[in-house]
């Protein structure tokens, strides 16, 4: 660490300790409730419970009221300014839970409607650990309007999954002493044993909107250990049969598109129709383990990406939105390297086709845009003595393009091969569910054709994790291993050691080099991590973790680099009592530093940032680090390892209360390098507006400006000399993102979503590398001068050693990419579980020349083309058998 990080550090956490602790009371000690007791009973032989909230029932005498609810935030341990409290019956198919949620002066009440599981205004939830293992948890929750939201919790609360949609029923009332809310849960929605007599985790949150509050029935200290660990328990539960869920969903879908003809292009008429069909099932096997199925899946109210654009060439990581792969998508996850690095991406299953139907004498091909998804099933649950289980099977099918060559002829050609992918993935709790050792396999096998030899035939992965918790789980231990083999032609191997993900082909590279008759590639990559991760005011973690030159996944997973080596440490303290002028805040260090497989040292970083959370609920984030070494074996695409200029970057990001109906928040970043080798500077704006209950309107603007004097734009020759050609670069972005959300009731919602995204890159000032590792950077390039350069017929030639005659050229490259994407969805939910879609897309994508106006690129873009448009009708029907 440099001296002036050694002088610093502890200067600004002393700073730091002062300034948060001035008006709080001394650190508290840390505090260990004794786990509450509820104990149900059931209502059979009663006249039951009619859903409807008012709690009025025969049936809700069999048991007493629960209340004694403690604040959790912002004020630990403290009274709640309104107190609730809880009932909770059964029977033989149902789980009854009644709350009565106090409120002093009713019209305070916020009852906001939103969609499923947007959680707006004043709510209160029920956690459920069924499974009694201290990791897992079903949550139910309502909002005072009725609106519900359930989620699926995993890893002791790290995890709340949000797309589990499980069948339940709920009502809401608003009255005199506040609000109250029955729910009626199917014990089918719920995993548990078969014991005569269980006993259950219990948890209760209430959301206070007016104060932003959280009180819970059981009581937590600050910074628990868990989440689900630190439940209370649910006794009484007698006689309880598990019950296989069974669970059949067709769907019917008629779709419309409409663009512009290309006179022709036999594809391109202006329309075309799309009638489809398809299946959802969800089974269980046991009252453990679910299997749910899909033939012939459709997504087409999904929304669409955000537009982006990567001119380091690496691929872009777009979160999974398609509601199949989205649910329980945590049983898969095998995160190993940091960010996105994971053995299991479930966009590589129905992705674009990666073949061309271009070449000979195509003119015009109709390409699909996926690759369709024959059907997938997913076995997932955990059982009653601690084991995990996901697999998951899907078969895509050869995709064909249709083509048509010069004289009119049409063909087919195949663009994606049959695939089939399987991921199998387990985990074992064991002492008393402290810890867990797990393993998961992947396989990809495609059924290969001539034409795309350049793929892998057969891709596999596996590894194996574990973590280790002590001392009430607030100190741990991880890690995790990972294997890969790829194998295939000769050519799809070579392919992928030249690739931006391994460039086997690095010139000064004296670990790696080419070999054009391997048929496969093995590899490996892992993690492991020791730290402190709950209890008191301090959390730190240090760790490192690799990623071998061989290791290849993006069949079915998704890895960005290879042959790397990361080492990191990061360390935090909080405050989380609120005081006269804030309501929580933290501040934290972080350092990590990089190395490749050759041994060269390649990046050291240190970041410094804290939050605030001001006692008038607005927020500030304030960070900064400092880079002295950036070294990239990626930038020359399998030129030497090349050196940017040391670089020091802030950000500074501020929001008002977000309970209020207009909040807004803004943010500023900026970056800069020494000698102006690049720089950033990037705003954003985000507004929010609930001029109703039933209206929500956000507005995200963000514009980014990313200079750079070396953008990487080709690799040439000169006499025989490799000869790396970078540019100076003016790129700036601009996107802004519209949603409007209606909420005509908890079962009848609109949205729409829209974004406008322009990216402009002009380059300049041409140069090409000299000695890619200097510290200088006028040592580092040299640039071209007036004589040497000139622009002519949408190329650049240059004549290097100015005798006249031309040396190498370049394509300009100059662009600018103009997109907009929009999605209208009519949602009802017609029966629970049961829904029908009405769904209207828009998009247009164009190139334009950046040097145009901004004015002239919208109207050359936006209005100077035709849009295309999509009009989908989705309805599906429910079956619970």
């Amino acid at each position: 660490m440099p001296s002036y990080c050694r002088v610093f550090l502890p200067v600004f956490l002393c700073f730091a300790t002062g300034v948060f602790g001035q008006s709080a009371a001394p650190p508290a000690e840390i505090i260990s409730y004794a786990k509450r007791i509820y104990t149900t009973h059931s209502i059979e032989g009663t006249e039951g419970i009619s859903l409807d909230g008012s709690i009025v029932e025969e049936a809700w005498n069999k048991v007493e009221w629960t209340t004694n609810y403690v604040e959790y935030k912002p004020d630990v341990g403290s009274p709640p300014t309104e107190q609730t409290k809880f009932k909770i019956v059964y029977d033989e198919h149902n789980i009854y839970v009644a709350f009565r949620c106090f409120e002093a002066d009713p019209s305070k009440i916020v009852n906001r409607l939103g969609r499923r599981d947007s959680f707006e205004g004043d709510w209160v939830e029920i956690n459920i650990d069924s499974y009694g293992d201290d990791r897992t948890g079903f949550s139910f929750t309502v909002s005072a309007s009725g609106v519900k939201g359930d989620e699926f919790i995993s890893n002791n609360g790290d995890n709340f999954d949000s797309s589990w949609n499980p069948i339940w029923y709920v009502k809401t009332q608003i009255d005199q002493e506040g609000w109250t809310a029955e729910f009626r849960i199917p014990l089918s929605q719920l995993r548990f044993g078969s014991d005569p007599e269980q006993v259950w985790g219990l948890q209760s949150t209430r959301r206070y909107f007016k104060n932003d509050e959280r009180s819970t029935w059981q009581p937590l200290p600050a910074n628990p250990p868990g989440w689900v660990s630190e439940f209370g328990e649910l006794h009484g539960l007698v006689g309880l049969k598990p019950q296989k869920q069974l669970e059949i969903q067709p769907y019917t879908v008629a779709q419309y598109d409409s663009y512009e003809a290309e006179n022709g292009n036999p594809y391109k008429d202006g329309t075309d129709t799309r009638p489809s069909v398809g299946l959802d099932a969800k089974i269980g096997v046991t009252n453990d383990l679910t299997v749910d199925l899909t033939i012939n899946p459709d997504f087409g109210q999904v929304d669409a990406d955000p537009g982006a654009i990567a001119l380091d060439g690496f691929e872009i990581f777009f979160e999974e939105r398609r509601p199949f792969f989205v649910e329980n998508k945590n049983v898969f996850d095998y995160n190993f390297g940091g960010n996105q690095d994971n053995l299991f991406f479930s966009r590589r299953i129905g992705r674009t086709p990666q073949g061309s139907p271009y070449g000979g004498s195509t003119v015009y091909a109709d390409s699909p845009g996926n690759t369709t998804i024959l059907g997938a099933a997913k076995l997932s649950g955990k059982t009653e003595n601690g084991w995990t289980i996901g697999i998951l099977e899907s078969l895509t099918a050869n995709e064909y393009a249709d083509v048509s060559d010069e004289n009119g002829e049409e063909s087919e050609v195949l663009v994606e091969p049959l695939t089939n992918y399987l991921v199998g993935r387990v985990q074992k709790d064991f002492n008393e569910r402290n810890s867990y050792i797990g393993g998961m396999v992947t396989s990809t096998t495609r059924n290969m054709a001539d034409n795309l030899q350049f793929l892998h035939s057969h891709a596999y992965s596996g590894g194996l994790d574990f973590k280790h918790n002590w001392k009430n789980r607030k100190y741990y231990v991880e890690g995790s291993g990972v294997l890969s083999h790829v194998r295939g032609s000769a050519e799809a191997i070579a392919n992928t050691q030249n690739s931006l993900t391994h460039l086997f082909q690095r010139v000064d590279a004296g670990h790696l080099e080419v070999d054009p008759n391997r048929t496969s590639l093995t590899g490996s990559g892992g993690r492991l991590e020791i730290g402190k991760g709950s209890g008191g005011n301090w959390r730190y973690n240090m760790g490192g973790n690799w990623r071998s030159p061989e290791l290849e996944l993006n069949d079915i997973g998704f890895l960005r680099q290879a042959d790397e080596i990361r080492q990191y440490t990061n360390v935090r303290r909080f405050w989380t009592k609120s005081t006269s002028w804030y309501r929580e805040a933290n501040v934290g260090l972080s350092q990590f530093s990089t190395y490749d497989f050759e041994g060269n040292y390649n990046r050291i970083q240190y970041e410094l940032n804290s939050y605030l959370n001001w006692k008038n609920n607005w927020w500030t984030e304030v960070g900064g680090a400092h880079k002295p070494r950036i070294f990239s074996n990626t930038v020359l695409r399998g030129g030497p390892r090349w050196r940017w200029s040391e670089e020091n970057f802030f950000y500074l990001f501020s929001g008002t209360d977000s309970r209020k109906k207009f909040y807004m928040h803004a943010g500023y970043v900026n970056s800069q390098a020494k000698q102006d080798n690049f720089s950033l500077q990037r705003y954003v704006l985000r507004f929010t507006y609930q001029p109703t209950n039933s209206i929500n309107l956000s507005l995200i603007t963000e514009l980014e400006d990313n200079p750079n004097k070396t953008q990487y734009v080709t690799e040439t020759s000169f006499n025989g000399t490799p000869r790396y050609v970078l540019g100076g670069i003016d790129n700036q972005s601009l996107s802004a993102t519209l949603r409007i959300n209606y909420n005509i009731n908890p079962n009848l919602t609109i949205q729409y979503y829209g974004q406008p995204f322009i990216f402009n890159a002009e380059y300049s000032d041409f140069n090409y590398v000299k000695d890619p590792v200097a510290s200088d950077l006028n040592q580092r390039v040299s640039w071209y001068d007036e004589n040497q350069i000139s622009l002519e017929n949408g190329a650049y030639h240059v004549d290097e050693n100015k005798d006249g005659i031309t040396d190498y050229s370049f394509s300009d490259p100059n662009f600018s990419f103009v997109q907009f994407r929009s999605n209208l969805v009519l949602r009802w939910e017609y029966i629970p579980g049961s829904e029908i879609f009405f769904v209207w897309s828009q998009g247009i994508t164009g190139i334009d020349d950046p040097t145009n106006s901004i004015e002239t690129i919208i109207d050359n873009q936006w209005f100077g083309q035709k849009p295309q448009n999509t009009f989908l009708i989705k309805a599906t029907y429910r079956f619970v058998l």
